[in-house]
């Protein structure tokens, strides 16, 4: 993600971090038609290697290479 859509993102949205993941390649937001966000987060959640984050509004689970932590409903 550049800087420029990063900055977009966070007029749009309270939750997108300043220095996010995104622009370093080390965070990805991913949905897939044959799995649901709550499959994915805890499939993802089980690696125990980096941020989790269940979007379940918007479809979405947000993986990361940071530190193991979890969030969203």
């Amino acid at each position: 993600r550049s800087p420029r859509t990063n900055a977009m993102l966070r007029s749009r949205s309270g939750g997108v971090a300043k220095n996010s993941l995104h622009m370093k390649g080390q965070a990805a937001d991913l949905r897939l038609q044959s799995r649901s966000v709550g499959q994915m987060a805890k499939a993802a959640a089980a690696c125990a290697s980096g941020g989790v984050g269940k979007y379940s509004r918007s479809n979405f689970v947000h993986m990361d290479c940071g530190p193991v932590r979890s969030w969203g409903g």
